[in-house]
């Protein structure tokens, strides 16, 4: 592991991928490999909650379009489509992001999301814009 691939996989203390306990187990361009524990990402009936999972999907597409870029870009979600198949109680969910298209402006990702017993839960989709870093504010 490189010291790039260090600081990618670091979690930030008070971010939302520290909040919603999400994991990386494997970064890179081609593909992107996280989970996330559904206790504490439930909605009020006790059900995984759609935007965690939905931010579990854009975690993931949006490393791996970081990734692509290299230094000095970064990489920023402009469309993000998820479907919702099965709800979770328990356990946690992984999800792998896949590219569809790695250009040099544009990234789009295709994120499947698993249950403990690799059942589909959720099926989504990212694209992200690649901006020199100085435009990541906007």
């Amino acid at each position: 592991m490189t010291d790039i691939d260090r600081d990618l996989t670091r979690v930030i203390p008070g971010s939302l991928m520290e909040r919603l306990g999400i994991t990386l187990l494997e970064v890179g361009a081609d593909k992107v490999v996280g989970t996330m524990p559904v206790l504490g990402n439930t909605q009020p009936v006790g059900l995984l909650h759609g935007g965690a999972t939905a931010a579990l999907a854009e975690t993931l597409g949006s490393y791996g379009a970081a990734v692509h870029a290299g230094p000095g870009r970064t990489a920023v979600g402009v469309d993000l489509s998820i479907t919702h198949h099965k709800a979770v109680r328990d356990g946690h969910v992984t999800a792998t992001a896949i590219p569809l298209h790695l250009g040099g402006r544009v990234c789009s990702y295709t994120i499947e999301v698993v249950d403990d017993k690799g059942i589909r839960v959720a099926s989504a989709r990212l694209t992200c814009v690649l901006v020199p870093d100085s435009q990541n504010s906007e």
